[in-house]
């Protein structure tokens, strides 16, 4: 039975790596190679090697109630979306409150971790680890890597023909964090992810011009969505899931694009997926239509090759003196610290079994957490990850690690690419996702007994947003003011922007309860059919 563990990072998975193996008693050393916990949180002026780096102007995507660890509600007084320095400040607090930072080796690099030579019957692993220039070698029974996936720039220069005739500057956005260095020049963003849309209209406010090339489109999603409520609180919750499972899919992909297409056409604006069907995951920007409609920001399709100052399209059309081009092409997934073998298969691509657990080891002792990429945010995932992976290390759930690896490939590379569409990042959907590492653990939320003893909580967890805390409501882990903080989660998030007091009178009408009551029957079908 495994009892010392080592935490590779101590950003959002680290922590809740480090504080879900102290929950069960394991002895766990995490090592952080800089001097402060966050992670890609923790912003620096510029890049460095083997480190995650945003931009100055980063903020959350998630909501403050669906961005929080499941114990560890975000304060009352922070706002519902999250500039990065703010964010890190939540990340703190969680360290100290947990007291955490005297599990943490700041300034330590972890060198190599290897299997002992012994693996097959003891699980256990040689970490070497680096600081101030001198190496130190350990043995632990365990490993949890926590490094994330923004860490390695994805440059596909060979995917761009004559790259290496141009004249001008390019870079990965990685290395882009102000908008300031680029004041009148002309800019080319290449790629309409997350990045590449708040790079572009940064640089749209004082930059000569901005060009955004995407290759395959993408939805835009607000962060303010229906009656001005954040999108994941409306968005993600059981009662869309269940329709996603029972609707036929025709149906379903009807309604998802409705619903992206509800703020604007997104053929108009030249942003539409390529394959519409194909649900990759949305871009969240608030100001893209606006930037592209004012003419500040415009958008072409990929790159067909460039000459020594511009960029020709494969429309045809031609970008002149272009100044610096922004690849904004994401992140490799690398271990270098150890065998890259245990998490790739022979195609190269990541395998790990329910995105956590490398499925040929001979001992489940090494997982990876906070790899898979949902619509959810990262810390409560990350924290029933680690819950369920801690559990696993210790000996309580192995029944669940096992399986056959052709089973595992089938579940990597069949459900999420139909779903999703394909993709370089583990992607899934975040409450079934979320609901089956629950309920290896013990703790996915009854239903069926909520609506039994509790109706009143059973129709704000069933209706409402699947937040963090539904997953510490009973079971293992079980936090007491989970109830409360569901039951008044939307509390929080009006009062996070209601600054100014408006006379009841002068209040919109409410129709949740209506909607509730008239949606009841469903209810109680999903309670007895699906949650069986």
């Amino acid at each position: 039975m495994a009892s010392t563990v080592a935490i590779i990072g101590s950003g959002i998975s680290g922590l809740a790596a480090l504080k879900c193996s102290l929950e069960v008693g394991l002895n766990a050393t995490c090592f952080e190679k800089s001097d402060c916990v966050g992670g890609l949180w923790n912003f620096m002026d510029r890049a460095e090697d083997g480190r995650a780096s945003i931009y100055h102007s980063v903020f959350t995507n998630a909501c403050k109630e669906m961005m929080c660890y499941p114990d560890f509600p975000i304060p009352d007084d922070y706002p519902n979306f999250m500039h990065n320095t703010v964010f890190l400040e939540y990340l703190k607090l969680y360290a100290k409150n947990f007291d955490l930072l005297r599990n943490i080796k700041f300034k330590t690099a972890v060198v190599s971790i290897q299997k002992r030579p012994d693996f097959a019957t003891t699980g256990q692993w040689d970490v070497v680890t680096e600081h101030d220039g001198n190496q130190k070698s350990a043995i632990f029974d365990a490993v949890l890597i926590c490094t994330g996936h923004h860490v390695y720039p994805n440059l596909p220069l060979q995917s761009f023909h004559g790259i290496e005739k141009f004249k001008g500057q390019y870079i990965h956005n990685r290395e882009y964090k102000h908008p300031a260095n680029y004041t009148g020049k002309n800019m080319l963003i290449v790629g309409l992810g997350n990045s590449g849309a708040d790079i572009a209209v940064e640089l749209a406010r004082t930059a000569k011009k901005v060009v955004l090339s995407t290759r395959s489109g993408s939805w835009i999603m607000s962060r303010v969505w229906d009656k001005g409520y954040p999108w994941d609180m409306v968005y993600l919750t059981r009662y869309q899931t269940f329709l996603n499972h029972i609707l036929p899919r025709v149906v379903s992909d009807w309604l998802y694009e409705r619903m992206m297409e509800k703020r604007f056409n997104h053929s108009h604006y030249g942003l539409v997926p390529v394959n519409k069907s194909l649900r990759k995951e949305p871009v969240f920007n608030d100001d893209l239509p606006t930037a592209i409609t004012c003419g500040t920001v415009i958008v072409k399709p990929n790159i067909r090759e460039f000459t020594e100052s511009s960029a020709v399209f494969e429309d045809g059309s031609v970008m002149e003196n272009v100044d610096v081009v922004i690849f904004a092409t994401g992140y490799s997934y690398a271990y270098p610290f150890m065998d890259d073998s245990i998490v790739k298969n022979n195609k190269n691509k990541v395998s790990l079994y329910k995105g956590v657990f490398p499925p040929k080891l001979e001992k489940p002792t090494l997982a990876v957490i906070g790899l898979v990429q949902s619509l959810g945010a990262i810390p409560p995932t990350s924290d029933v990850q680690a819950r369920w992976a801690v559990r696993v290390i210790k000996g309580t759930y192995v029944d669940h690690y096992h399986c056959k690896f052709l089973h595992f490939l089938h579940f990597i590379c069949s459900e999420p690419r139909r779903k999703f569409g394909r993709s370089e990042t583990l992607s899934t959907d975040y409450v079934t996702y979320m609901d089956e590492l629950s309920s290896f653990i013990g703790c996915k939320p009854n239903l069926r007994l909520l609506f039994l003893t509790d109706p009143k909580l059973a129709l704000e967890v069933f209706f409402g947003p699947c937040s963090p805390y539904q997953f510490r409501l009973h079971g293992p882990g079980k936090w007491d003011g989970a109830r409360k903080a569901i039951l008044n989660q939307w509390n929080r998030t009006i009062a996070a922007t209601r600054m100014r007091v408006v006379p009841s009178h002068q209040e919109s009408s409410s129709d949740v309860a209506l909607f509730k009551i008239l949606f009841l029957p469903l209810l109680l079908l999903a309670l007895f059919f699906a949650w069986a």
